[in-house]
């Protein structure tokens, strides 16, 4: 897109030149060549608008943030055969299939999963977990620089710039960091949070 609108901005200036030429060099001035030449201008004018636009449109890239943390898979060892196949399958397909860099899950009190780009810090819900547990619904800080409190989540990844909290009944919750700032669509929470209704049938039984 920005190539297109580049060359029209370019042909719009110059036909605005020629129009302006062609006015300055004529001999004689007359009705029919003054619409012309103001018909030419005016369209010269909207196509270098045109262009403008389309540039000004055109999508800012999301710039991925250096995360610091390493990566690792944890899995507490007393769940069920079936309840580990679960998680691993499911955050295999968040971590691959959506912007996410970093997953932990926090069930009972205890953390029972943490994959990605992981830390070993010992996580405890702050006030948007507890917020997220009481409420019964999903928070998305899409830019945690606008969220003071969101660093009750460092303990989870040092300066996550993107994350999702999603309550896992009101026994625990799942939370997924972000490579950058507002990079999940809203078709990952919809597959973020239907993955997690799903698990809190598996792990209370």
């Amino acid at each position: 897109m920005y190539k297109i609108s580049s060359l029209v901005i370019i042909f719009g200036i110059f036909l605005l030149l020629c129009s302006i030429i062609n006015i300055v060099s004529a001999t004689t001035l007359n009705p029919t060549l003054v619409r012309a030449e103001t018909i030419s201008g005016i369209a010269s004018i909207a196509l270098i608008t045109i262009g403008y636009l389309w540039t000004e449109i055109k999508p800012q890239v999301n710039t991925k943030v250096n995360l610091e943390g390493f990566e690792g898979f944890y899995l507490r060892e007393n769940l069920s055969q079936i309840q580990r196949n679960e998680l691993a399958w499911g955050t295999k397909q968040i971590l691959t299939a959506t912007a996410a860099s970093t997953i932990l899950i926090y069930w009972d009190n205890d953390v029972i999963l943490r994959r990605g780009l992981i830390t070993n810090s010992t996580f405890k819900p702050g006030e948007i977990s507890k917020r997220a547990i009481e409420q019964e619904r999903m928070i998305s800080l899409v830019n945690t620089d606008l969220f003071p409190g969101s660093d009750e989540f460092d303990c989870v990844l040092e300066k996550l710039p993107a994350i999702i909290i999603y309550p896992l009944s009101n026994r625990g919750i799942i939370i997924v960091g972000g490579w950058s700032k507002r990079s999940f669509t809203r078709s990952d929470e919809k597959w973020i949070t239907g993955w997690s209704d799903k698990l809190v049938e598996l792990l209370v039984t």
